[in-house]
């Protein structure tokens, strides 16, 4: 039996994974605990096996972002994983224990071009472009160093998260393939990690007691045509797809500022490389059935 301590009691993650693993049916014994106070300070980690700290801040507005917030990105994403690594190992006292932080692709940078793929791989160095992949960064290099025989560090970079009730960017697909029955035919690549494709990630790294730095992400690339098709087949829609504008949103690519970025953003290709595939790993398709409700495609 393992003892998980998930940090972050309100998360998206962090609730996705608990309720997947009681879904498992296997002996798991999981708390959450809140950071947002000191009281987790005078607790007792030594008692878990694994810490899955997810407690962070995301989906930054970088560009309106006060100094003020930039200073909170790194107190939490940063400087808190570093103190609740260091208390977990210290109160283990020498046990074993493993120690997984949610890191993003973000530390690469949020570059996408729509007329050059981009393809990352374990080689490739992180850049970050924004205080937010510099605080995971940051987080990253410190808690590295932490690692020792009995005190396994696990880094997960994933790409884009998505699932049914998450944030960010996959909401914004929903809503487009039910406002729109066109689509620029605009074939990308991106790499995508549905939540409950994470949920058996974490787990298998936990039942293995791996250590080290991973990219999860799903079987397949998709493109951002394909996403928005796929919504939109689940829910009994259609969408056609047209290439009359292709050579206008590729000229808007150019475009310096706001417009360019939007562009590339939802029609450039950003990958990791295809190293493998995990055998129990939801398909794309099955993916989104999940994501937006029960209907069947």
């Amino acid at each position: 039996m393992k003892r998980i301590l998930i940090t972050g009691k309100n998360s998206y993650i962090g609730n996705s994974f608990e309720e997947r693993m009681k879904e498992t049916g296997e002996k798991y014994l999981i708390d959450k605990i809140s950071l947002k106070d000191n009281s987790w300070k005078e607790q007792d980690f030594s008692r878990y096996d694994v810490i899955f700290h997810v407690a962070g801040i995301a989906h930054a507005d970088v560009s309106k972002a006060s100094e003020e917030t930039k200073k909170l990105y790194y107190k939490v994403n940063c400087d808190l994983a570093e103190e609740t690594a260091k208390k977990y190992k210290n109160d283990l006292n020498g046990k074993v224990g493993q120690f997984i932080y949610m890191s993003s692709i973000i530390v690469y940078g949020i570059e996408s071009n729509l007329t050059k793929k981009r393809v990352i791989t374990s080689e490739t160095e992180p850049r970050p472009s924004n205080f937010y992949g510099d605080s995971k960064l940051k987080a990253e290099k410190k808690l590295r160093p932490l690692e020792e025989d009995n005190f396994k560090v696990v880094i997960l970079r994933p790409p884009m998260i998505y699932g049914k009730g998450s944030k960010g960017n996959f909401p914004a697909l929903i809503q487009i393939a039910n406002k729109f029955s066109i689509f620029p035919a605009i074939r990308n690549e991106r790499s995508m990690l549905f939540i409950g494709n994470l949920c058996v990630y974490v787990k298998q790294i936990i039942d293995e007691e791996n250590f080290g730095l991973f990219f999860p992400q799903n079987n397949e690339h998709v493109s951002t045509v394909e996403i928005v098709k796929t919504i939109a087949k689940a829910q009994n829609k259609q969408i056609h797809t047209v290439s009359y504008f292709n050579w206008l949103i590729k000229l808007l690519s150019f475009f310096p500022g706001k417009i360019g970025n939007l562009v590339n953003k939802a029609f450039g290709s950003l990958v990791y490389e295809h190293n493998e595939t995990n055998s129990d790993f939801f398909k794309f398709e099955d993916t989104i059935v999940q994501s937006i409700g029960d209907k069947h495609l």
